[in-house]
């Protein structure tokens, strides 16, 4: 029997859309899309030659996220974070984040240690900086998947997002990337001797240490600007 409904192709639709709140995210992310600029709907509409639909479910993920703020009058544009909420949200990934490495580390895989090794090697390896900031998140990530808290991670993940973009610049114009190196290396260790106590405390001191770094950056960059 066939049925007389109206559709939609609700798989291009959906497809449009990730396409777009990807790029879109990758851009805020890694900082080429920078606090404060006007993302037009119409613009970005024209650009990936579509509908402003799937425009507009994008930029309401981003919102979700909090990486979209939309301005009255204005319009959607990127969210610029005062230096109080980023150093909260520093405080709120060192107090998750080393809980999370804590379990982790009680059932860690030898195989999930090996990935985390490979990530940290390279991120002490590169010299490409665009590099740094995917390779710094993903030896993270990597040593807390294992504690199997889907919810714990997804935070952890929009956390990341949020701050990405400043600790990038950190990293680029401070000499953080070499401590950041240092302190990998230190959680690595920890983790392959099952030392979940110690890769908790040396994680969360190395959110915090990055955090006061990139607060006092952040300070002399918004006083010159």
């Amino acid at each position: 029997m066939s049925l007389n409904l109206k559709t939609v192709d609700l798989g291009a639709a959906s497809s449009a859309a990730d396409v777009i709140f990807n790029s879109l995210r990758e851009a805020i992310v890694e900082g080429t899309l920078r606090d404060g600029d006007l993302l037009r709907q119409d613009q970005i509409a024209t650009m990936f030659n579509v509908s402003r639909i799937p425009v507009r479910e994008a930029l309401a993920r981003l919102e979700e996220q909090g990486l979209v703020t939309n301005q009255r009058y204005k319009g959607a544009v990127v969210t610029s974070l005062s230096l109080d909420e980023i150093s909260e949200m520093f405080e709120f990934r060192a107090l998750l984040e080393g809980e999370i490495i804590r379990q982790a580390v009680d059932v860690i895989s030898d195989d999930t240690l090996a990935q985390a090794k490979d990530y940290a090697d390279q991120f002490a390896r590169v010299t490409d900086s665009s590099l740094w900031g995917n390779l710094n998140r993903q030896f993270h990530y990597t040593l807390y998947k294992d504690c199997k808290k889907p919810y714990h991670l997804q935070v952890v993940s929009n956390a990341l997002d949020n701050v990405s973009r400043y600790l990038r610049a950190q990293l680029v114009l401070t000499s953080g990337i070499e401590r950041a190196r240092k302190e990998h290396a230190g959680i690595l260790d920890a983790a392959i001797h099952r030392d979940s106590q110690a890769a908790s405390e040396l994680t969360r001191a190395h959110i915090l240490g990055a955090s006061q770094s990139l607060i006092e950056f952040l300070e002399r960059d918004r006083q010159n600007a």
